[in-house]
Order: structure tokens, then C-alpha cells, then sequence
């Protein structure tokens, strides 16, 4: 029997952005992993990024996110854009705001699509333009006592 690539499960879901939202409250792996669960994905894809404690060879010690008001409208502008380049079976995202501290959780996205391959260049896709293009500013805090602040994400 000859396999093709017609089956439903093989196309993108009709409404796969299962969440979006930036929130002041620690964010969750278990929640978003489960936004992304779908019976037609052979690959789900998680990116997790967290406070270091360093940037361009300084120490730092905490910092503080925070968003123009246009943020989550824009992190689903992103999210349909990466939807409609990929077979999306499921998608999910979420930004955390206010203080930080180091190893806190601070963005968590996954990506859930037929098959492996899709689920990981959609993930890169949907964290890279959420970093570059999501009105979302860093304000970091070093040991020394400076500061900074650094544009989106």
C-alpha cells in the first residue's frame, strides 16, 4: 500500500495557536508542553529560555522585562506567520514580565507538527522572530552596579 502525504493529520491544524500570553507570574514547561499536545504530531519541539548570569563577559545579577502594550497582538501576528509557513498542528508561546531573577524561566515556546524536522524549524522560526520583532525590553542588572537595557527580548 503506497503512503501519502493526504491524510488530515499530514496538513496543518484549522486553529493551532492553542496559547499565547505574556504574564508577571512564573511560567510553566508542563502547561505549554500540554497546549501542544495533538494526536496527528510525530514532533513536538520546546524552547525554554532562562536568566544567566552573564552577558558580554559581565556578571549579571537580576533583571526586569517589560512590554509595550502591542506585544501579545504581536506575538500572534508571529504565530499565525509561522503557522502559515509550517504544518502547525499545535502552537503555544508565552513571555514572562517584571523582575527576574537568574535561572528564572523566562519565555517558553513549543511546536507540535507531523513530523520532527517541521517541529524544530517552526520552533526556531516562532522564538527568533518572537526575539526580534515582540516590543519586549530586557533591563539587566550587573555586579558591578551598572545597567542596561537591550531591545526586544
Amino acid at each position: 500500500m503506497a503512503r501519502t502525504n493526504n491524510h488530515p493529520g499530514e496538513q496543518a491544524a484549522t486553529d493551532p495557536i492553542r496559547l499565547l500570553e505574556i504574564r508577571d507570574t512564573p511560567l510553566s514547561l508542563d502547561e505549554v508542553f500540554r497546549a501542544v499536545g495533538d494526536p496527528a504530531a510525530g514532533g513536538t519541539a520546546l524552547f525554554v529560555g532562562t536568566v544567566r548570569n552573564h552577558d558580554a563577559g559581565a556578571d549579571v545579577d537580576a533583571l526586569g522585562y517589560s512590554c509595550h502594550p502591542t506585544a501579545e497582538a504581536e506575538m500572534r501576528r508571529i504565530a499565525e506567520k509561522v503557522a502559515a509557513e509550517y504544518p502547525v498542528r499545535a502552537l503555544a508561546a508565552v513571555h514572562r514580565v517584571g523582575d527576574l531573577e537568574v535561572g528564572d524561566l523566562a519565555v517558553v515556546v513549543a511546536v507540535s507538527c507531523p513530523h520532527r524536522g517541521e517541529a524544530f524549524e517552526a520552533c526556531r522560526k516562532l522564538i527568533d522572530d518572537l526575539k526580534h520583532e515582540v516590543p519586549i525590553w530586557k533591563h539587566q542588572r550587573f555586579a558591578d552596579g551598572t545597567e542596561e537595557w537591550v531591545g526586544a527580548c
